[in-house]
């Protein structure tokens, strides 16, 4: 699934595509990606002729906001990623009309929404399996929803301190690789910056809250600053699906360590990486330099 790094890069390329431009038309394929409302007819129809204003991200959310006081919340979830190009549609398949990845990536060939821009211009969500979701919203009544009220503080965010993050994780129990990926706790890190980050700290996922000591705490704050600001720079990790608005592959995994490299050797020490399960979660880690 899209973390903070792969819906920030999104965000940012949408930043510079997007904005101050009309929304002229919409098509699906796959209206129950909608939720919000629940009919797809109505969403165009609030939609159709309106400006978009900014383009901003709360967690994983990416956030369109449009004249009128509404905004456009699109969640990514576990395949999907946004596009943003021309196609057009020939024997019931969409084509993209400009060459690169947009035409050539498997990834980038399964639309399910598309968005009619100005000048032609359009922007897509291509989703393997379908899981992503779209919803409209007032901004205001957005802003006060139970969903983004329980989002935990945004760890790029220049008020987000160590003592914040002290805070935030202080009356928890669990294992830190859970909480770190807990939404409410700190929003934005899954499963992939989880274990870069711990394997970085070089604290074990399995490591119980309030057993880390000063030093430690203070080694993931830093980290979860450092990693996630190095995968925002790369574009992000494309291990899987993931691809940037242009199609193109995020360029983090030249720096995984440890994700997904089970039975491999840790470059750091050389020890062999193995991995566990955690609340039905992966976790990654070198019990080498990362011990319990």
């Amino acid at each position: 699934m899209p973390e903070l790094p792969e819906v920030e890069t999104i965000v940012r390329g949408l930043k510079k595509k997007v904005l101050n431009k009309k929304i002229k038309n919409l098509w699906t394929d796959s209206p129950k990606l909608i939720k919000k409302p629940k009919s797809f007819t109505a969403f165009k129809k609030a939609l159709k002729g309106r400006k978009i204003e900014a383009v901003r991200r709360r967690g994983k959310n990416i956030l369109l906001e449009v004249s009128g006081g509404k905004t456009i919340l699109i969640h990514q979830k576990l395949t999907g990623h946004l596009l943003f190009g021309k196609w057009r549609r020939k024997k019931g398949k969409w084509i993209s009309e400009i060459n690169g990845p947009l035409a050539e990536d498997p990834m980038n060939k399964f639309l399910h929404i598309i968005f009619w821009l100005d000048k032609g211009c359009q922007l897509a969500l291509s989703d393997l399996r379908k899981l992503a979701k779209l919803e409209l919203w007032d901004k205001k009544e957005l802003e006060r929803s139970k969903g983004f009220l329980e989002l935990g503080p945004e760890p790029l965010s220049r008020d987000f301190s160590l003592q914040k993050f002290k805070e935030a994780i202080a009356k928890k129990k669990g294992p830190i690789k859970r909480v770190l990926m807990d939404q409410k706790v700190i929003a934005g890190i899954g499963n992939i910056y989880s274990d870069e980050i711990l394997w970085q700290a070089k604290v074990h996922p399995l490591r119980p809250v309030p057993s880390l000591r000063e030093r430690e705490l203070k080694k993931i704050y830093k980290e979860i600053k450092e990693v996630l600001k190095k995968a925002i720079s790369l574009g992000g990790e494309s291990i899987s699906d993931f691809r940037k608005l242009s199609g193109e592959k995020g360029g983090f995994d030249k720096e995984r360590k440890v994700y997904r490299r089970e039975g491999k050797r840790c470059p750091r020490c050389g020890g062999i990486i193995k991995k566990l399960k955690i609340g039905g979660r992966s976790a990654y880690f070198c019990p080498r330099c990362q011990k319990i």
